[in-house]
């Protein structure tokens, strides 16, 4: 229940902000949205007859029918909640957000929705529309939530520079990059994971401090110098991005001519030190 419960709320507050950019800033200033947000103002703003939060409903009804066989079941009952908490948010969040300047306008609306965006898919769930196809290229080829929701909106906006303006159509990319990036920030950049390979003649007391104070495993790599012929032993390691000064530390207390590589690390997999969102 307590997970249950989280997740709703995850997703009630994605939702909210979502609604609030839309309502708050896009709309006022004759902005598009990126996904089927997106496509969703486009009909909305071409024809008015139908409410913004039943439009986005409809249209997402084909994606689901191909989530459901891509995507696990769980993240497909809480996508379909999401998607009704989304719609029922559009009709009903409508906050003024007094922005003026649309350079502005655009970064504050991307912004709130990319945290919003982002608190969502940081559920188990999402709101339908592009996040469904996000996380299918994620799981299937590990390409990021966030660009695949920068490149889907390539056609929407070209799209819109032929039915409204050149000038509509920039102020939008600009909303959907920090869009992007906020997601990317909020979904996996909260949890960041670094690799570090440490290559030194003092391994022992080095994996040891580190196995002793940090609690992180640490892997044995069996390895060659090219030149010198001699046997060497590189310790594999992944930690989280908070942790790094710490465990440079603890290597050059040891031993200051330690030759360390740190890499960044998008996904990790595994209980204790995996950060992939669990869809």
């Amino acid at each position: 229940m307590k997970t249950l419960a989280w997740n709703i709320v995850l997703i009630i507050v994605g939702s909210a902000l979502c609604a609030a950019a839309v309502n708050g800033i896009l709309i006022p200033q004759g902005f598009l949205s990126a996904g089927f947000t997106g496509v969703t103002l486009v009909i909305h703003l071409v024809s008015d007859s139908l409410p913004l939060g039943l439009i986005y409903f409809l249209l997402n009804v084909p994606l689901f029918l191909v989530g459901w066989k891509f995507v696990g079941r769980r993240f497909f009952t809480y996508s379909i909640l999401g998607m009704t908490i989304l719609s029922a948010a559009l009709h009903t969040v409508h906050v003024r957000i007094p922005v003026t300047d649309p350079i502005l306008a655009g970064m504050l609306a991307g912004i709130i929705n990319g945290c919003g965006s982002g608190l969502i898919l940081r559920s188990i769930g999402s709101a339908g529309g592009v996040d469904i196809l996000a996380v299918i290229l994620n799981k299937r080829f590990s390409v990021k939530v966030g660009t695949t929701s920068l490149l889907f909106n390539a056609g929407l906006l070209l799209g819109a520079a032929l039915i409204f303006s050149l000038d509509m159509a920039l102020y939008t990319l600009l909303f959907i990059y920090v869009s992007a990036q906020m997601m990317n920030l909020v979904v996996m950049g909260l949890s960041k994971r670094k690799t570090m390979l440490i290559v030194s003649e003092h391994w022992p007391e080095i994996s040891r401090e580190i196995l002793k104070k940090d609690r992180r495993g640490v892997t044995i790599l069996e390895g060659k110098g090219a030149y010198s012929g001699e046997a060497q032993h590189v310790l594999y390691t992944v930690i989280s991005f908070r942790d790094l000064p710490q465990i440079k530390k603890v290597i050059t207390g040891v031993d200051p001519k330690a030759f360390v590589v740190v890499m960044d690390t998008q996904e990790v997999m595994g209980r204790r030190m995996g950060n992939q969102p669990h869809w």
